[in-house]
């Protein structure tokens, strides 16, 4: 069986257990197979947490889940140093955030110590605790929910931590046929087992095959120009919309453009990428690293209409 074949299995087998939702599926493998985290944005019940979770069973992946609180600490997360009366010495307990997969439910509403101490292990990939540097097993993979609607006792994620994120993606509701099965499935208690379909080793074996997907220059070059127009809409005659952005895209959606697109066009079943892999994943990338100015608050307009609006004027290769 190709290695194709088995991302087709996989995502047959995590719908077992998650009805419709599959640009949130394709959006976690994304992430998974090029090393990015995800935010995902949504009301509660949307099986944001059962899809994680069926990810992980179906990768052979370990899972931890961490409800975020006001009160949280950085410890509760990863870890502390312990004295123990008995050898008189003190011994570390690592937290939660040692794991594959970590589900950091409603990210928004830690406070800043705990978004910082998180922001080291979502970059370097490693935690300090007390005097002591550990290193996060591979693969790792940060998945942040947040609730748009409830904001009492939220705090606003920074633009930093934000640009750690590979996508955003905004998951909607279920269609009427679909919610009709998840209503039925649910009261029945008559969700299927989901199996593990692959492991580690083939996990990295994926990786090396999208690192290989060909990306025409025109292709990379159109890519960088999508991003610049967000910091300079005047230099692609996006006059209309240069007053609505305060700050651009960061040189991290560039790169994360490139290994986007890559793993896109690879489970898409193809070699190559297309105009079309850019189109289907521009929006996640750059939704939540445009920062809007005052005037765009003020006249609430959406950063997607401003992506819309970029993608439109610069010329498709």
């Amino acid at each position: 069986m190709s290695l194709h074949e088995k991302i087709l299995l996989l995502k047959n087998e995590i719908s077992k257990g998650v009805i419709g939702q599959d640009q949130m599926i394709n959006s976690i493998l994304i992430g998974l197979f090029t090393d990015g985290h995800i935010l995902l944005e949504g009301v509660p019940g949307l099986a944001k947490t059962t899809t994680v979770k069926a990810v992980a069973n179906a990768i052979d992946l370990e899972f931890k889940r961490v409800q975020f609180t006001p009160d949280l600490l950085p410890s509760d997360i990863l870890g502390v140093q312990i004295y123990n009366m008995k050898t008189q010495e003190f011994s570390i307990k690592k937290g939660p955030i040692f794991t594959n997969l970590l589900l950091a439910d409603e990210i928004n509403r830690a406070p800043a110590k705990v978004q910082s101490a998180l922001l080291e292990s979502m970059q370097e990939k490693q935690v300090t605790i007390a005097d002591n540097t550990f290193k996060i097993d591979k693969p790792f993979l940060v998945l942040a929910t947040q609730n748009p609607i409830d904001q009492e006792g939220a705090y606003t994620l920074p633009e930093a931590q934000l640009d750690r994120f590979m996508f955003k993606v905004v998951v909607d509701y279920n269609n009427k046929e679909q919610e009709y099965e998840i209503a039925k499935k649910a009261t029945m208690n008559s969700f299927e087992t989901i199996n593990k379909i692959i492991d580690k080793n083939t996990l990295e074996q994926i990786k090396e095959e999208i690192k290989n997907i060909h990306i025409d220059k025109e292709l990379e070059e159109y890519i960088v120009d999508i991003i610049c127009a967000t910091r300079n809409p005047s230099d692609y005659a996006l006059e209309e919309i240069s007053d609505y952005i305060h700050f651009g895209a960061s040189p991290r959606a560039t790169i994360d453009m490139f290994k986007a697109v890559k793993a896109n066009a690879y489970i898409r079943g193809n070699d190559y990428v297309s105009p079309l892999d850019v189109a289907l994943v521009i929006k996640d990338v750059l939704r939540h690293r445009i920062i809007l100015s005052y005037e765009a608050q003020a006249q609430e307009i959406n950063v997607d209409d401003l992506i819309q609006k970029i993608i439109e004027k610069v010329d498709i290769p």
